[in-house]
């Protein structure tokens, strides 16, 4: 294993972020290369937990000479969001200088253009210069993970429609309980990935990528950060490398039997006003067209001070948030149904 450091100088004098990634060279080069990372959102930690454990499988793989492809793995990707404190909450999510989401506007350029992330470096602020550098990383791999998680959720991932249904056997390893197919529309990192590869060739855009993956894992809730659940996950993706050949071991997948549903059809929850959230319903359970879904108390102590929200159609609830005070318009949960939601939805991302 080698482990090497990215120096990110900060905007301002007398700072500077560093960023460790750990190399295990494969004995294959026939084998896919694979990156993986995790914390993105600085505050979303269930991937850097899986990525230490999985760590002691490579390593030990290493030594018996049992990794055929080249793996790179960044366990925290994010050090400038881990020093984003506010009032004693670590701020992960948003750069708090543009207030821009640390996993948006990454660049979209073809592969062939992969090395131009890393020129100008200096001239570049210190999140552009982190996010170039990601995904200049990645770019290098054919299986690209990037490892996050939701507020309250079930295991799940975002998998662009032009990676399945070949990444059902990620779904399988790491039991996922649902798959939101993604139509690519983004600057997330994962989405900037697929669309270097869908515009390798001038004037051609692939819909299709046997053999490559690149894919947001969800990693159940932002609390979910326990040992046992950390190793269940290594050994899932541990079982994942194996079966795409990047590891020698033996594995036996079992089919995945989640919903994989296009974002069209997940129906996202919202407040109609602002209030205290009583939930009715919790993750993983499945409802119907009217249950009640949550009761919002809007005006405490008045005979018309609460609204109930209700399911639009059904569906399996797949997130949930975790805040029990909502303002207008926030979300509550996302639910994964068999058929389109009638509300407008633009290409790319659910939420910011």
């Amino acid at each position: 294993m080698n482990i090497s450091e990215i120096i990110i100088p900060g905007d301002t004098a007398g700072i500077e972020w560093r960023l460790p990634v750990f190399r295990f060279k494969g004995n294959d080069p026939a084998a896919p290369a694979v990156y993986i990372q995790a914390a993105l959102h600085a505050n979303e930690l269930p991937g850097t937990a899986l990525a230490h454990f999985l760590c002691e499988r490579l390593r030990q793989a290493e030594s018996e000479g049992k990794i055929r492809g080249d793996i790179t793995l960044v366990p925290q990707a994010n050090p400038i969001g881990t020093a984003q404190w506010h009032f004693g909450d670590l701020q992960g999510r948003f750069e708090l200088g543009s207030r821009i989401n640390f996993n948006r506007e990454f660049p979209l350029i073809s592969i062939r253009d992969r090395d131009s992330l890393i020129e100008d470096l200096d001239r570049a602020t210190a999140v552009n210069k982190l996010k170039r550098q990601l995904l200049h990383m990645a770019l290098a791999a054919d299986l690209v993970i990037d490892l996050h998680c939701d507020d309250e959720a079930l295991q799940y991932a975002y998998i662009d429609d032009a990676f399945w249904p070949e990444a059902q056997d990620l779904a399988a390893a790491l039991d996922m309980e649902a798959v939101l197919l993604s139509d690519g529309e983004s600057s997330a990192f994962e989405e900037a990935v697929g669309f270097a590869w869908k515009h390798e060739d001038p004037g051609v855009k692939k819909s299709r990528l046997p053999g490559k993956l690149s894919v947001t894992v969800e990693l159940r809730g932002e609390r979910d950060v326990y040992p046992e659940m950390a190793k269940k996950d290594a050994d899932g993706l541990w079982r994942f490398l194996a079966n795409r050949g990047v590891v020698v071991a033996p594995v036996a997948l079992s089919p995945f039997s989640g919903p994989a549903v296009p974002l069209d059809n997940i129906e996202m929850i919202r407040a109609p006003a602002a209030g205290t959230v009583l939930f009715h319903r919790n993750i993983g359970e499945t409802v119907a067209e009217g249950d009640v879904l949550a009761t919002l108390i809007t005006r405490p102590g008045r005979a018309d001070g609460i609204i109930d929200v209700r399911a639009p159609q059904a569906g399996l609830i797949v997130t949930r948030v975790s805040d029990r005070f909502v303002r207008r318009r926030g979300d509550l949960m996302k639910i994964a149904c068999e058929n389109p939601s009638q509300a407008t939805r633009k290409a790319g991302t659910l939420e910011d």
